[in-house]
């Protein structure tokens, strides 16, 4: 595989497991053989209304596929930092072919974004950063196939076992062949990655032929993506948010989503554009919450990120997916690149490295609440409280300096 969709493939891992629920392991149906454990799942398919024909089509001759268990306990090697994230999704290419997307489907898009309330350049921001414009849309394994394999892997079958009964109620419903529903090792699918119940829930059928096509028509696709975003909470009249300069001495406790201030408050403590000049204050109307955010801590850039950040949150719970979904629509409309990526010379944690962070903090007692090597919002809360209790910058960042901190106990 080329470097660049290894890449691709890496990020796409990752946003799809962001959106997966973590359930306790379940009870391993794997003690159950496959062949016993499918007549099961067969006979509670028909009590849910899936049709024979279907079951005949999408589980006669299924098997496993143990590159997805594989796949599944996987775990990346080294966390990216904030600027190799960012140079690897918000590339020159990405942006160019971004630009060439939004000019070739501007009609479509136009009429969309007026019926939902997504702007065009968001749209085709997320359609990049998914499937990189609908390259990787058909997806490489078979859905049914990959579901029913991690359903009766047990390690977390609740999840998957529902979204293998959606993906045959999906199929029995006409919108596309057992042998044609594609998609990641993980069941997501099309053009914006939908997991069965997203599809379930939000995929709109655009050209009103009486079938949902993710997969192969750019249509459907982009209003199932509007439709997401609409029912999330976006609004169409507002940005993402912006990059900011902070004033000497600000205190990185603020720079958290859970603090919430207006524009005139955050300008009032220093926060200032980028050029140094004033934010954005409203004259008139409701006046708009906002939060500090610092993905590189407190040597890299910040943002005051809006409602629509959130959203995008919504779609995937990562701060780094979230700004370079702001970035890249930006850059689309010809917006500034950021001003700073933060630190080039320093590599991110590894996992073991995180596990071992988790396990310093809470012996230290800062609940990081898991030892599992995600640096989640749990364990940037312990950081900071860390950092607070040693006189260290509160910045929430898990840097090998902060580990060689939290090793020493200084």
């Amino acid at each position: 595989m080329h470097m660049s969709r290894l890449i691709f493939a890496f990020f796409a891992a990752v946003f799809i497991l962001a959106a997966v629920p973590v359930y306790a392991e379940d009870q391993p149906a794997a003690e159950q053989s496959f062949a016993d454990w499918l007549v099961e799942l067969r006979a509670e398919a028909r009590t849910k209304g899936i049709s024979d024909k279907t079951l005949d089509a999408a589980l006669t001759g299924l098997e496993p596929i143990p590159r997805v268990v594989e796949l599944d306990r996987r775990q990346p090697e080294f966390t990216w930092t904030f600027r190799k994230y960012m140079d690897n999704l918000v590339n020159d290419k990405r942006i160019e072919t971004g630009k060439l997307k939004l000019a070739e489907n501007a009609k479509m898009l136009t009429e969309i974004s007026e019926k939902y309330g997504v702007q065009p350049r968001f749209l085709i921001a997320f359609w990049g950063l998914e499937t990189d414009f609908g390259r990787l849309a058909e997806g490489y394994f078979p859905t049914i196939a990959a579901l029913a394999t991690l359903a009766h892997d047990g390690r977390r079958s609740k999840f998957f076992r529902q979204q293998l009964f959606t993906a045959l109620k999906i199929i029995d419903q006409g919108h596309i062949s057992a042998e044609r529903m594609k998609g990641s090792w993980a069941g997501a699918m099309g053009h914006f990655q939908f997991i069965p119940t997203t599809f379930d829930a939000y995929a709109t059928d655009y050209d009103g032929d009486g079938k949902i096509d993710i997969w192969g028509n750019q249509g459907d696709a982009y209003a199932s993506a509007a439709n997401f975003l609409s029912k999330a909470g976006w609004k169409g009249d507002e940005i993402w948010g912006r990059e900011v300069k902070l004033p000497k001495g600000f205190d990185f406790n603020l720079a958290v989503l859970k603090v919430r201030k207006t524009l005139p408050q955050w300008q009032a403590l220093g926060v200032r554009r980028v050029d140094g000049s004033g934010l954005p204050i409203p004259s008139t109307g409701a006046e708009m919450t906002a939060s500090i955010v610092a993905p590189a801590g407190a040597k890299g850039p910040a943002f005051l990120v809006y409602g629509n950040f959130r959203t995008i949150m919504v779609w995937n719970q990562s701060i780094n997916y979230a700004l370079a979904i702001g970035q890249l629509a930006d850059r689309l409309v010809g917006l500034p690149a950021f001003s700073t990526l933060g630190p080039n010379s320093e590599r991110g944690i590894s996992h073991a490295e995180g596990i071992e962070l988790q396990e310093r903090l809470t012996a230290l007692g800062f609940d990081t609440g898991g030892t599992d090597g995600v640096i989640g919002p749990n364990s940037r809360e312990a950081v900071r409280k860390f950092q607070d209790a040693k006189g260290l910058e509160p910045d929430g960042y898990p840097s090998l300096e902060l580990l060689e901190s939290v090793r020493s106990g200084l």
